[in-house]
């Protein structure tokens, strides 16, 4: 969940609900997730990037072919809406790409989604977490209090993080796998109360308000889960970021790592873990294991801006990082040796939200409704993007993706028709479930060898030039 600053100090910042001209009935109702916030930001800031003379922006823009721009939106061209005349797009070959079909269950803004195999689970604003098979609901379970901003999966144990400062954990029963029952939160009751006798463990937050050091006392914002080191990563409104360790859910860290609400944590790059944040700045933190506990130490500032942080997801298979920010932008960096900056995607129009990964492909969803389709090219690293996605009525708040496990059946014919025409053949796809505040999910299958929009254009030339 995301959070655009107000800043004290002489310069105004819009409030993040600016950033989300959307249907008003969308926002009808107690939505506390875009009320206005303080900034204790700095005034002075400073782009660490001349992001619009960026080399690579240019590149990987599909801002002339954007949705907005309906003289040449990517939308009509994408190979899922385009009837080409060759039977090697429609017919055959991308037959099961797009749209396959909606969640609808009217009972909340959709805030959050994970999935496992073949189940997703969804939160909402109505405190109840679905979980969906096969597109129709399977099973759910509700929660006490606060909307369910994230969701995390790890074996049989499902994390939930929520509006009231709360990570709740629960199990799926052994002998009924629709049976959820909540097994603990963080902090556990325990540690909670062995740590408040200790005044040392309280922290001076407001003016005539300590809180416990281990529990986040405002909205979680984004979890991130490390399954080989068993270590948990929640952010939250509260400026902090907490380390917990899943096996005994103990809290190793907790770190003040903002001046405003952290909105984004990420990890998965060796022993880096990124923040972004509503004060404009994304960290990266080191962390080095100390005995049984963690430590982790701010080593660099990638991004220093003056509009919001609202989304990062790491590409573990390409080494990259990805940064989506309230002025509809995603900036991504490299690592090899070290982090460098790669370029800007622009394909949104208002805010980016959310982020997701898959093999060689990255999605971007917005407060404009679209989801963005791109593709990193292995061997300049360069982006293109193949589609952008539009159907929500509302704006896209989560994504989730998973490897499509149906064979695309094609023949070698086509294989080598393509391979002609882009060069490689690639069967990788994708399911792609997103959600937003219009109350649904929607969900997408995209091949990762679909071919960028361009392409589809000078093909259907000169397929159009031989008849």
């Amino acid at each position: 969940m995301v959070m655009e600053p107000r800043n004290n100090h002489g310069l105004h910042r819009k409030r993040f609900g600016a950033y989300l001209q959307s249907d008003p009935a969308i926002f009808a109702g107690d939505d506390n997730d875009f009320s206005p916030r303080h900034s204790n930001a700095s005034a002075a800031t400073s782009p660490v990037y001349n992001y619009d003379k960026s080399p690579a922006s240019g590149d990987a823009s599909p801002y002339l072919m954007s949705p907005w721009n309906q003289s040449t939106s990517p939308y009509s061209k994408s190979p899922w809406t385009l009837r080409s005349g060759m039977n090697l797009y429609d017919d055959e070959f991308y037959a099961q790409s797009g749209l396959i079909g909606s969640l609808v269950r009217e009972e909340g803004h959709v805030y959050s989604l994970a999935v496992a195999g073949d189940l997703l689970y969804t939160g909402s604003d109505s405190k109840n977490i679905r979980v969906w098979k096969n597109l129709k609901e399977y099973t759910g379970f509700k929660s006490n209090s606060g909307l369910v901003k994230s969701i995390i999966l790890c074996g049989d144990r499902i994390f939930t993080g929520h509006q009231d400062g709360k990570i709740r954990i629960w199990k799926v029963s052994s002998k009924n796998p629709k049976s959820h029952s909540r097994i603990g939160s963080l902090p556990t009751l325990k540690e909670f109360v062995k740590s408040s006798m200790n005044p040392k463990n309280y922290v001076k937050v407001r003016r005539n308000r300590n809180v416990l050091r281990i529990k986040h006392f405002d909205a979680i914002s984004s979890m991130s889960l490390n399954e080989e080191l068993g270590l948990l990563y929640s952010g939250s409104w509260d400026k902090t970021m907490k380390v917990w360790r899943i096996a005994d859910s103990k809290c190793l860290e907790s770190i003040t790592a903002h001046d405003d609400a952290v909105n984004a944590v990420a990890s998965g790059l060796e022993s880096l873990v990124f923040t972004g944040s509503a004060d404009g700045t994304v960290k990266v933190w080191r962390r080095e294991l100390q005995g049984k506990g963690t430590k982790h130490f701010l080593v660099q500032v990638l991004l220093k801006q003056e509009t919001a942080i609202t989304a990062l997801v790491v590409n573990k298979s390409s080494a990259v990082l990805y940064c989506g920010s309230s002025e509809g932008v995603v900036n991504y960096w490299e690592s090899e040796k070290h982090l460098s900056h790669g370029g800007v995607l622009r394909g949104h129009k208002l805010a980016v939200l959310c982020l997701a990964t898959a093999g060689n492909l990255v999605f971007s969803g917005s407060a404009d409704k679209n989801i963005c389709v791109w593709r990193r090219e292995e061997n300049t690293g360069s982006h293109t993007c193949l589609s952008v996605l539009t159907g929500h009525s509302g704006p896209v708040k989560c994504l989730a993706v998973k490897e499509d496990e149906e064979e695309s059946a094609s023949s070698p014919e086509e294989e080598s028709e393509v391979k002609k025409v882009y060069g490689s053949y690639k069967k990788r796809r994708w399911i792609v479930y997103s959600g937003s505040l219009d109350r649904s999910v929607k969900v997408w299958r995209v091949a990762e060898n679909a071919p960028e929009l361009l392409k589809i254009r000078e093909a259907d030339k000169a397929y159009l030039n031989k008849k």
